[in-house]
C-alpha cells in the first residue's frame, strides 16, 4: 500500500493536476511525437524563409540543444551537452522538489531560440499557441508556469552564444563575386549569383575546436591537359551528364534539396523552394526515432548529435571551399569541351570542393549508425511532400553515398570534390561520437 502510494505522488508531480472545470488532455503530457512535430514546423518555416545549408544547421543545432536541455531532466543519468561544447555558459536546472513537466519546457526552450533565429515569427506563434493551450488545459496552473519558465530560461542562456559565434558579424562582410586568377571558382549561370555565406568558416563551431581542425584531401591541381587528373574528374561529369540513365536523374532530383532555385521559362523567372539537404537528415533523423520508437529524451538527444555533426561539418567544408576556390563542372566544361553543355541540377553559388552535401550526409549517417545499427532499413519520406518523392534505403550509410553520388549525376561535383567532403563529414561525426559516447557504449539495435 505504501509503495502504491508513493507512486501516486511522484506520478501526480510530473504530470501534475488538471484544472478543475476543463477537460483534460493527459496524452499531451508524454506525448513525445510533439518533439517530431515541432521540428517539422521548424523545417517548414526554413523552407518557407529560404535559409541556406549552412544557416539552416544553425537553426537545427540551436534549437536542439535548447530542447534537449529542458528535457534531460525528465529521466536520471542525462548530461548536459551544451556545457561540453564551446561558447556554453552552465546551464539552468530546475528547482528542487517542485514539479514541472519537462516536455512543455522542452517545447517552450524550442521555440523561444527557434523565434530568435528565423524570420516567420507569426507562423511560429500560431502553431505554440495551440500546443501551450493543450497543456494547458491538462496541467496545474502552478506546473504549466513553472515548466513554461524553466523552458524559456534554457532558451534564453542558449541564445547566449547565439550573440558570440560571429555570426552577426559575417551578415555585414563584403559580397565575394569570385576570383580572376584561372581555374578559381567564378559566379555561374544562370543567374551569376554571389557566393553564398564566404565567411562561414568564421562561424564559432560547436564541437570540433576550429574550422581547421578536421581538414579533407587537397583537390587536384587545376590542369585541362587530357591526361591530368583534373580533367579526368571534369570528363567524367560530363561524360555522365550527356547520357544520364532514368535512375541516375532520379537520384539526382531526390537528393537536389537546393532550398532555392530559380526556374526560367523564356523571359519569366519563379523561385521553387525546397528543403535544405541539413532539413532532410533531421527528417530521416525524425523517421529513424520513429521507427525504433524511442523514448522523448533519447529523441532529443540524437537531434542534438545529428545536428551539431552537420552544424560542424560545413563550417569545416566551408573553411576549404573559400581556400582551394576549386572552379565549378559548368564552368570549366563549357569552356574547354562544349560551350553549350548545361549540369542536369542547377549549380549552388560557392566555390567545388569539398562537397557540402556530401559532408553533411556523411556526418548525419555516422551519428545515425552509431545510435541505430549498421543495417537499418527504413523508407525516406521526408522529401514526399515538397517533390512528390520517396527512396528506399537499406543503412544510413547507403544514403550518404547515394546523396554524394547525386552531385556527379546532377554535374555539379567532381568525384573528387564528393569523395573529400564525405570524409570530412565521417571524421566530424566519429570525432563528435568520441567527445559524447564513451568507450563502453553499446548501438542498441
Amino acid at each position: 500500500m505504501k509503495t502504491l502510494f508513493s507512486f501516486l505522488i511522484l506520478t501526480l508531480l510530473f504530470f501534475g493536476c488538471t484544472h478543475p472545470g476543463k477537460k483534460a488532455n493527459a496524452k499531451i503530457l508524454t506525448d513525445k511525437n510533439i518533439l517530431y512535430r515541432n521540428e517539422k514546423q521548424l523545417t517548414d518555416v526554413i523552407i518557407y524563409d529560404v535559409f541556406s545549408p549552412p544557416v539552416s544547421s544553425r537553426i537545427y543545432a540551436y534549437t536542439s540543444l535548447a530542447s534537449y536541455e529542458a528535457l534531460r531532466f525528465s529521466k536520471p543519468g542525462y548530461l548536459s551537452i551544451a556545457e561540453k561544447l564551446h561558447g556554453f555558459s552552465t546551464m539552468p536546472v530546475p528547482e528542487k522538489n517542485k514539479a514541472y513537466n519537462f516536455l512543455l519546457a522542452a517545447t517552450k526552450a524550442f521555440f523561444t531560440v527557434a523565434e530568435k533565429v528565423t524570420f516567420s515569427k507569426d507562423t511560429l506563434v500560431n502553431y505554440e499557441t495551440n500546443v501551450f493551450n493543450d497543456f494547458q488545459l491538462s496541467l496545474d496552473k502552478d506546473i504549466y508556469d513553472r515548466s513554461i519558465a524553466f523552458g524559456e530560461s534554457v532558451g534564453n542562456k542558449i541564445l547566449e552564444r547565439t550573440k558570440v559565434d560571429m555570426y552577426q558579424q559575417t551578415r555585414g562582410m563584403a559580397k565575394f563575386l569570385g576570383s580572376t586568377e584561372t581555374g578559381k571558382w567564378r559566379p555561374t549561370p544562370p543567374d551569376y549569383s554571389d557566393a553564398a555565406e564566404p565567411y562561414w568558416s568564421m562561424i564559432m563551431p560547436l564541437a570540433v575546436d576550429s574550422a581547421s581542425q578536421i581538414s579533407c584531401a587537397k583537390p587536384p591541381d587545376y590542369d585541362t591537359s587530357k591526361t591530368s587528373e583534373f580533367f579526368k574528374n571534369v570528363n567524367e561529369v560530363y561524360t555522365i551528364g550527356k547520357s544520364l540513365t532514368d535512375s541516375q536523374r532520379i537520384i539526382a532530383k531526390y537528393w537536389d534539396d537546393n532550398p532555392f532555385v530559380i526556374e526560367h521559362s523564356g523571359h519569366l523567372m519563379f523561385g521553387n523552394k525546397k528543403v535544405t539537404p541539413v532539413g532532410h537528415w533531421m527528417g530521416i533523423t525524425t523517421l529513424a526515432c520513429q521507427v525504433k520508437n524511442v523514448d522523448a529524451v533519447e529523441a532529443a538527444k540524437t537531434y542534438v548529435l545529428t545536428s551539431v555533426a552537420m552544424y560542424d561539418v560545413i563550417i569545416t567544408c566551408w573553411k576549404e571551399k573559400f581556400r582551394s576556390l576549386v572552379i565549378r563542372p559548368i564552368t570549366v566544361i563549357n569552356e574547354t569541351i562544349d560551350r553549350y553543355w548545361e549540369p542536369f541540377l542547377q549549380t549552388p553559388a560557392f566555390p567545388e570542393h569539398s562537397s557540402g552535401h556530401s559532408g553533411i550526409s556523411a556526418a548525419a549517417a555516422t551519428i545515425l549508425t552509431k545510435r541505430f545499427g549498421n543495417n537499418f532499413s527504413f523508407n525516406d519520406t521526408t522529401e514526399h511532400q515538397y517533390i512528390g518523392m520517396t527512396r528506399s534505403f537499406q543503412s544510413f550509410d547507403q544514403a550518404a553515398l547515394e546523396a554524394s553520388l547525386s552531385r556527379i549525376y546532377g554535374g555539379i561535383h567532381y568525384r573528387t570534390g564528393v569523395d573529400a567532403g564525405a570524409q570530412q563529414g565521417r571524421d566530424v561525426g566519429n570525432y563528435i561520437l568520441n567527445k559524447f559516447f564513451p568507450p563502453s557504449y553499446e548501438t542498441k539495435n
